[in-house]
């Protein structure tokens, strides 16, 4: 955040109260900062979301029950994700800060930056991706898009929000590096390259503290370690103990909570429980929020909600993804078409809660396709109603229907109760009335075409029956022209998928684990989300992670690596070809994925490194080029304590997805020089002597001790002792030894074994700088 105000936030904590400071830290409704008129400052007005502007009065609720103000919807995170495509979220983000420049709200609460740890989350839809890369490139730039408007933004929820089941009361139980190689990495990549004004921190245990109340994740890690310079502000109800999270760096607390949060941060101050400089620390970073972002918000502007549809319109064709086009199904061409289904005239356009935006317009599927075709060549039937409930009549009808006609386009969906905040999913199943409405028409009509719309994976064991599936995803008000112009060919399909889509729920990373039970949610997959669990475990995936289809094909061709090692301060070029071999325009998103060698512990087998949105006509070629660094390469080590690059032979991959890999190379990278694991008491004979430093300090000591029990020199009898006691604790020979070698003794061996291991590893370190 700017310092330019830090002058005038000085001044006005010297001239506050106590009590005033304690009561700018918690809201003073809903969705606004308390003002201190005696000092001329005003309240800071927030609102959510993410995927456009969700004002209510000011006594609104945080659930998406009270109705609020019209604005532009567009595409929820989940279809954003599926653009793949950084500029393209940076102009969303900033046509919802125009939005909230109108309205007078100075913070936009969004985006979501929470990894798609199963597809079973009820609130996947207002999240990114199963991959950090992709989440952190483009949550960076929607917040860059935000905030260079003078808006401020806030993703959230941080941290490992991933359920909504027990949300408010969950542990997740997340290892060290699962946090920071999947469900932290987004958010520092937003902190550090977008500088949010806030952050919201989330409403759940992380290893059993409530992440409102943990200094290691607030202080030490988000401001300490990344440099953070906004305020902190709450899930809306997450603080129970205002004082202990005020102390842990949760600035704000939202909404009001009635006087009763302030009563607690001034108990704590008269009782010597919390300094006034922490109460400060938190005021001072309120009132530079209310000086940096409350002034602009006042600045209202006129809004062109005509351009705001034609922007919601392109950003829903680009999220879309044909998953499946056999036989060249799509585009559709001539002969009648039997319409199906309640989500063509009544299309799902985003999820349920806090979230759900007022929409000012809405594009009906059917009305833009009759657009394009003539409504004399289309016909409709629901088949079934809005909840996915059929009937045999319904049925009837909507099979008639695609008998009648030379295509039949099935919208089906997820209903608005499958995906909301608050809930969970049970399964991936499309709703039953549904599937038996699927297995009719399709009996009737072999040439059917699916379009989906969900924020989320869904299983599809009706595969075979359709000859194209669309995922119009939950694409927001313009979704229903993007469908149409998809459908018809004026635009071509360029989605890929953010996340991948199993099988079935049981091959899924956290199936046997989620949500937890007893208020905890083991994260035993570790980092194995997404396709690094589908990869590592070599299960096959319906559609992998990056898959998407184009009326166009794409050639890859000619990769090249400036460099056949990589140094730990060097940097490695990749070039390589694409050419459009196709007839029509279209856009690839090439994917550069780094494959792993071998290590204990084990690493997932391919990450995405790199990728690129190109568009190109028919016969263009570019030169596509990426570049990388010692650090892309690699893991969190939890022994060594920070992110440690393992040497070995890497994969250069570049695909069109994760599975559809066009070119590989290899490149050596010089590995980091590792801390040796400290001796103790406990390490093991053959431990030692694997070891060249505790082979050196204690091999004298351990041929002295199996001589003396018969196994003397380098024979046969010395090779048998060590498979007999290779595995003993060092401590458990002071007793083999009969008195000999002592537990003094051996202390000694083990601090000289600790300081040599440690001045090998320092003058290695030196010579590699």
């Amino acid at each position: 955040m700017a310092t330019t105000n830090a002058r005038r936030t000085e001044e006005l904590l010297r001239a506050m109260t106590i009590d005033e400071k304690a009561a700018l830290c918690s809201g003073a409704a809903m969705w606004e900062t308390a003002a201190i008129e005696r000092l001329g400052l005003p309240a800071l007005f927030m609102s959510d979301g993410p995927h456009g502007l969700r004002k209510q009065a000011a006594g609104g609720d945080h659930l998406g029950i009270d109705a609020s103000i019209p604005a532009t919807c567009f595409p929820t995170a989940s279809a954003i994700a599926s653009s793949w495509d950084v500029g393209l979220a940076r102009t969303v983000g900033a046509a919802i800060a125009d939005e909230c420049l109108a309205e007078g709200v100075g913070v936009l609460l969004g985006p979501g930056l929470n990894m798609k740890r199963t597809p079973l989350c009820g609130r996947n839809f207002e999240y990114f991706s199963e991959d950090p890369r992709l989440a952190g490139e483009l949550g960076a730039a929607f917040v860059s898009g935000v905030q260079g408007r003078g808006v401020g933004a806030c993703p959230k929820h941080f941290a490992a929000n991933n359920q909504e089941t027990d949300r408010m009361r969950v542990s997740a139980e997340v290892d060290e590096a699962a946090l920071r190689d999947i469900y932290l990495p987004a958010f520092e990549r937003v902190v550090k390259e977008a500088r949010p004004a806030s952050l919201m921190c989330a409403y759940n245990k992380l290893n059993g503290t409530y992440c409102s109340e943990s200094r290691g994740l607030l202080t030490r890690l988000l401001r300490d370690e990344w440099g953070f310079d906004g305020f902190v502000v709450s899930d809306w109800g997450a603080v129970d103990r205002r004082e202990v999270a005020l102390a842990a760096g949760l600035d704000l607390e939202m909404p009001s909570s009635g006087a009763v949060g302030p009563a607690r941060v001034v108990a704590a101050l008269r009782e010597g429980r919390l300094g006034e400089a922490e109460l400060d620390a938190a005021a001072g970073r309120v009132i530079e929020a209310v000086l940096e972002y409350g002034a602009r918000a006042a600045q209202a502007r006129a809004v062109d909600f005509d351009a705001q549809h034609a922007l919601a319109r392109r950003a829903a064709t680009e999220s879309m993804v044909l998953l499946k086009n056999d036989g060249s199904a799509l585009p559709l061409r001539g002969g009648p078409i039997a319409v199906i289904g309640a989500m063509a005239k009544r299309p799902r356009i985003q999820g349920g809660g806090s979230s759900k935006v007022n929409a000012a317009r809405l594009d009906v599927p059917y009305d833009a396709m009759a657009t394009i075709a003539g409504a004399g060549r289309l016909s409709w039937s629901a088949g079934c109603d809005d909840e996915g409930r059929s009937d045999e009549a319904s049925i009837a009808e909507a099979v008639g229907a695609a008998r009648a006609a030379a295509t039949a386009v099935l919208f089906l969906g997820l209903p608005d109760s499958y995906e909301t905040e608050g809930r969970d999913r049970r399964d991936l199943r499309l709703p039953a009335g549904q599937l038996a409405l699927l297995e009719a028409v399709s009996a009737a009509q072999p040439r059917l075409v699916v379009v989906l719309m969900c924020g989320s994976a869904v299983e599809m064991p009706w595969l075979p029956k359709a000859k194209a599936v669309l995922l119009a995803g939950l694409a927001g008000q313009a979704s229903g022209g993007a469908v149409a112009d998809i459908l018809f060919g004026k635009a071509n399909p360029s989605g890929k998928l953010a996340e991948t889509f199993p099988l079935a729920v049981e091959h899924t990373p956290a199936w046997l684990g989620f949500p937890g039970n007893a208020g905890v949610s083991a994260y035993t997959e570790g980092r194995f989300i997404g396709y690094r669990w589908y990869d590592s475990r070599r299960i096959e995936p319906l559609f992998p992670f990056g898959h998407g289809l184009s009326y166009a094909s794409f050639a890859y061709e000619s990769l090249e690596l400036d460099r056949a090692e990589l140094g730990v301060a060097e940097t490695l070029s990749v070039a390589f070809k694409l050419r459009n071999d196709g007839s029509v325009a279209g856009s690839e998103v090439v994917q550069l994925y780094i494959g792993a060698p071998e290590t204990v512990p084990p690493r997932p087998r391919k990450t995405l490194g790199r990728f690129a949105k190109l568009a190109l006509d028919p016969g263009e070629e570019l030169t596509v080029r990426f570049e990388l660094d010692a650090r892309d390469f690699s893991r969190w080590d939890g022994a060594e304590g920070r992110s440690f690059v393992d040497g070995g032979v890497y994969g250069i991959l570049i695909g069109s997805s994760s599975r559809d890999i066009r070119l590989a190379g290899e490149l050596r990278v010089q590995g980091d020089s590792k801390r040796p694991a400290a001796f103790d008491r406990m390490t093991t004979i053959a431990e030692w002597l694997g070891n060249p430093v505790g082979r050196e300090i204690f091999g004298p000591v351990w041929r002295g001790i199996a001589g003396s029990l018969g196994a003397a020199g380098d024979g046969e009898g010395a090779e048998e002792m060590m498979r007999l006691m290779g595995g003993t604790p060092a401590i458990k020979l002071c007793a083999f030894s009969g008195g000999a070698f002592t537990e003094e003794t051996l202390d000694a061996i083990v601090a000289a074994a600790n300081a040599a291991a440690d001045a090998a590893h320092d003058a290695e370190a030196g010579q590699a700088s």
